[in-house]
Formats: C-alpha cells, structure tokens, sequence
C-alpha cells in the first residue's frame, strides 16, 4: 500500500468533515422524517401504534446527540494528525476493546447465573472493575475509530466517482450504538409489508412477544419484532461488532440509504412494495462491494481469500447415496412460494400451519428461527440481492436489481442510474 498515496487525500476528506457535520442537521432531520417505514393509512397505523407508543423509539432524540459528538469529534480533528498505520491500530484497539466487553459480559452473566457461586458479587470483582475499564475506554476510543472509518469509507466512495468535489453526499457519518428493534407488520391473506414501527432497544423477549400478539390478535395481522444491523437515519445507526468486514459492508449499506434518500428511489421508499425491495436490495449490493474495496484497501489482511475452483475429479464408483447438504436459502424459496400460493388461494390458516411446520423444520437443521410468518417474509423478502430467492421467492423485483448492476459498467453507473427509478416497470424498461 503506498501510503503518500492515501495520506494527503484523507486529510482532506477529514478536514472537509466539519463544516459537512455543522450544516448537517436540517439533513438530518429530514432523514429521519423519510426514514420512517410506515405505509398504512394514518387511522390504521395508530390502531397499531396502541400496542406500541409507549415503547418507540426517539430517533429526533436520538440524532441530535449523534451530532452533538460528530461535531465534537470533527472539531477535534483527530485523524488528520494521524498516519495511515496509525489509523488502522486504532480501528484494531477499538475492535478489540469491543470483544473484551463481550466477553467480561459472558463472564459476569455465567457467574451471576451459577447456582453453585453464593456471593457472585464478590466472585466478579476484578471482572467488573475490568469491564468498566473497558467501556471508558471504549467510550473514548469510539468515536475516533468512527471517524477514521468514515474517511475511509470516503476516499473509496471518491475513487468510485461517487462525490462532488471530492465528498460524498451526503458525507459519511455512522454511530455504533444499541439498535432499535422494529416491529413488522403484514395482513394475513397477502405477504406485504404494512407498517415499520421502531422499537425501543433492549425490551426483552417476553415484551416483543406480547407486542405481536397483540397486533395479531386483535388486528388480525401478522406481526413480527425483528433485530436489525443498521438505521438508514442521519448518522446512520450500527450495531456493534468484532467484524470488520461486516461493519464495513452495514456502514456502506446505511450510507447507500443516506444517497438514496436526497433522489427519487429513496424518496419513494414508501410508494409500493416493490420500490421497497428495489432499494434495499441496490443497498445491499452496494455495500457488499464498496465494504469489500474499503477492506481490501485499509485492511487487506482482514479481506477474505477468494474463492477457489477445484479441479474436475475423476468419476468414482457408484457408492450409496448420501443425503444432500442443507441449502436454507433453497428451502426457505420452497416455503415462501408455497406459502403464497395457499394464500392466493384463500387458505390464509393452512399457510400459517405450513409456515409453523416449515420453521419447525428449519429449526431441526439448526437455524433457530423464532416466527416465521408473512411478517418475516415481508421483511427478510425485501433483501434480494443474491440469486436463489431465498425469502424472496420467485419475487422478480430482484433480480432485475441483480440484471442491471450486471450491465452497468461500473457501480457508480449503476447507483446514479437506479437512483432515478420512480417504478418497478421503469427498472424493467432499463434492464430489457
């Protein structure tokens, strides 16, 4: 890596950064009012919204703090003073005080949770004065690593010719904190999503469960509280995670959204189910590349080995067949068609009794799913960015997302093109 090469245009970017947060919030507040993911009419999303107001999220609250520290962190100006090495050991420092957290935790619930320890207080002293340790740290070290990230991030946005003079728009800002849930909502006799509501974080199982029992019950919907990796508000919302290579793919994910937003196909996210699906899945792709450059680039030693072809083997004896490998998305394709065609049909209870004896099925080959109804697929169907289907059956919208970034030639091609789609029949006159 020639690091003259990188220097001079990060510091660049970072001092950019700044002005960009301090004119931010009028942007930011727009995001978040665009953000929201409801499409029922006003009266029924506030019959929904009885089982739910009081545990919503505030994500005004919410972003304006995340300014408040972007602004103070840019005003700081930090990395620029920083080289390249020095850039990367602190995105590692961080990552790994990330993991010691995770573990202190581990250690202090198991001890809290052991029968056999009388005083566990006591047993996790050491444990819990470590873990604070930590979490200042932590707490101090953050919004550095987010920064240097950011720049990252920015400077291969800038050599995909995706910037005006020479930044983002929006810039890249990210904040790793505690994700809302969202709860999903669907009607019963259609796979469809209705409603997004976000969730305070942290409600345990027992609250979430009643939530969707409630919705169900006496709206007759489906219903389902899910956990998300990321917040296309402004900052974007990230989970916190050990992984780099998947934070990079969710922070350029988010930020795809963030673009998105400011241009047609994000403005009518809500328009219909497939403009919904149309821009998940153009941020899905795009995050998947643009984290694997941001990977390659900054972190090489982190980037996965590309895949290898095997030779062709020679012809083996006949031997007794073994049972074929599990393939969950194919399965989970076979479920969703299925269950649409009996709801097509009518059959609204024997989808549902098929869906419980699919997710009992899956569970039994190790995939731990919780509820799996039109809500989930409602959701999880709107990520189509691989072949297959998967949740997302024999939904076309897909893979005329997939067709046209394979005709495009180059991403920013692709995303500026994609960004101006105001229909699912206007991507499919781009893509024949």
């Amino acid at each position: 890596m020639q690091n003259e090469d990188i220097i001079e245009p990060m510091r660049r970017i970072l001092h950019t950064f700044q002005l960009a947060i301090t004119n931010a919030a009028f942007l930011a507040l727009l995001l978040v009012t665009l953000s929201r993911s409801d499409a029922l009419p006003a009266d029924s999303l506030e019959k929904i919204r009885t089982f739910t107001r009081w545990k919503e999220f505030d994500y005004v609250e919410w972003t304006l703090d995340a300014l408040a520290l972007k602004n103070a962190q840019a005003g700081l100006g930090a990395p620029r003073y920083l080289g390249i090495g020095e850039q990367r050991d602190a995105v590692y420092r961080y990552l790994e005080l990330l993991g010691q957290i995770d573990r202190l935790n581990y250690f202090i619930t198991v001890v809290y949770a052991d029968p056999n320890v009388k005083d566990p207080a006591a047993a996790t002293i050491e444990q819990r004065q470590a873990l604070r340790n930590a979490r200042a740290e932590e707490a101090r070290l953050g919004p550095l690593a987010e920064s240097i990230f950011e720049a990252q991030l920015s400077y291969i946005l800038e050599g995909l010719g995706l910037t005006t003079a020479g930044q983002p728009l929006p810039p890249v800002l990210y904040r790793v904190t505690p994700l809302p849930y969202a709860l999903i909502v669907s009607p019963r006799d259609k796979i469809e999503q209705e409603a997004n509501i976000s969730l305070l974080p942290g409600l345990s199982l027992e609250e979430r469960v009643e939530i969707e029992n409630s919705v169900t019950r006496q709206l007759d919907r489906s219903a389902l509280v899910v956990g998300i990796g990321g917040v296309g508000v402004y900052p974007t919302m990230v989970q916190s995670t050990t992984d780099i290579n998947w934070l990079a793919e969710v922070v350029s994910h988010e930020w795809t959204h963030n673009y998105l937003t400011l241009r047609p196909l994000g403005i009518n996210y809500d328009t219909s189910p497939e403009l919904r699906t149309i821009n998940e899945t153009t941020a899905s792709i795009v995050g998947k590349e643009v984290g694997a450059l941001l990977i390659r680039r900054f972190y090489p030693e982190k980037a996965p080995p590309p895949p290898v072809e095997e030779p062709p083997r020679p012809p083996r004896p006949a031997q007794p067949s073994e049972p074929p490998e599990f393939d969950f998305r194919k399965e989970m394709r076979i479920t969703r068609v299925t269950a649409e065609e009996l709801l097509a049909q009518g059959k609204v209870e024997a989808a549902e009794a098929y869906m419980e004896a699919r997710r009992q099925f899956f569970w039994d080959h190790g995939y731990l799913i919780r509820k799996l109804n039109q809500a989930y697929f409602a959701f999880y169907g709107a990520y189509n960015d691989s072949p297959g289907g998967g949740a997302s059956g024999e939904d076309p919208v897909g893979p005329a997302v997939q067709a046209l970034r394979a005709r495009s030639a180059s991403l920013a091609e692709f995303l500026n093109t994609i960004a101006r789609v105001t229909s699912f029949d206007e991507l499919k006159r781009l893509v024949n």
